[in-house]
């Protein structure tokens, strides 16, 4: 018996998908083997980030491919290069990171289009794969590195960054399928996607460093995948994609469900990230990732700023 009232039902609407022009072959890649197995991969979006422009960018995993769409939905191949994009966000001076499963944290040159690595291991010892990745109000980075971690190995870790003091730090090394991640506006909780153990974990953050009394923030509904990217506005209302329910779930900052925003009938029930953006920063733009197309969704809240500067209107 659930304890709140149902979420209130909203359904987005496509609002562009990858042309058929930069839609690849659905011959064998490594990464479709491993983690689409059986299934015809012709791109695979994450990581939706809006630049201050307006444009939005986001990744294709398996073909190492990281896309601009402009405000009229029309889409650009900015890089393509060896690698599996899984996250990105854009740093308040304009610089756009990138988490690369086989490489680590990169970063991207969009104009002209190069790659390069930032932080490809810590202390010598390599990632097991990073996801996801968030820059926090004070320009924290935190990111997740999941590889094939689950309910059979919940090692999956999260880490922190410091840009000043050159410093990472591992916040959790036992979850099961870290993915997406966000902090609260105040700053003060960092929630974290466990995407095989079907919740949302809370992380309280403090100014000395470290966490402790970590919790389950919401369990999620379960099925053949589970929590993914996540967003949050500025009433700290938490926005977390479901990959296989295909939908986007928003919980209050009390972790009761308010909203329940449901893929339109289009084939696909993969959703795999989302960011604020468009009309007054307050529609949710969502990447469906088994038809590849981009949703959005009027929500009516501003979603919160990345950083908290005037001076850097970047977004969530």
């Amino acid at each position: 018996m659930s304890l709140h009232p149902p979420p209130r039902a909203l359904e987005a609407r496509v609002w562009t998908t990858v042309p058929a022009a930069l839609r690849k072959s659905t011959a064998y890649h490594d990464w479709g083997a491993a983690n689409r197995p059986g299934l015809a991969v012709d791109c695979f979006l994450e990581g939706p980030s809006f630049d201050r422009s307006g444009a939005l960018y986001v990744v294709d995993v398996p073909f190492g491919r990281i896309f601009r769409i402009d405000e009229s939905g029309a889409w650009d191949q900015v890089a393509a290069y060896d690698g599996w994009p899984n996250g990105l966000k854009i740093h308040r001076d304009g610089r756009i990171f990138i988490t690369d499963y086989k490489f680590g944290i990169m970063q991207l040159d969009a104009q002209t289009g190069s790659v390069t690595p930032t932080l490809t291991h810590l202390r010598s010892e390599g990632f097991k794969g990073v996801n996801d990745l968030f820059f926090a109000a004070d320009g924290t980075l935190y990111f997740t590195d999941q590889g094939q971690t689950g309910m059979h190995d919940p090692t999956g870790r999260v880490y922190h960054h410091d840009f000043a003091s050159g410093r990472t730090e591992r916040l959790l090394a036992n979850g099961p399928s870290p993915n997406g991640l966000v902090t609260n506006p105040a700053g003060t909780v960092l929630y974290v996607a466990m995407t095989r153990g079907n919740a949302v974990w809370r992380v309280p953050l403090f100014e000395a460093g470290g966490t402790s009394k970590v919790s389950i923030f919401t369990p999620m509904a379960g099925g053949n995948s589970g929590a993914d990217g996540m967003a949050v506005d500025v009433e700290g209302n938490l926005y977390v994609c479901d990959a296989g329910q295909g939908c986007v779930w928003s919980f209050s900052p009390d972790a009761v469900p308010l909203l329940r925003i449901a893929a339109p009938n289009t084939g696909g029930r993969s959703c795999t990230n989302c960011a604020f953006g468009g009309v007054d920063n307050a529609q949710l733009f969502i990447t469906e990732s088994d038809t590849g197309n981009v949703l959005v969704a009027d929500i009516g809240i501003p979603g919160a700023p990345m950083y908290s500067h005037s001076d850097a209107p970047d977004r969530v």
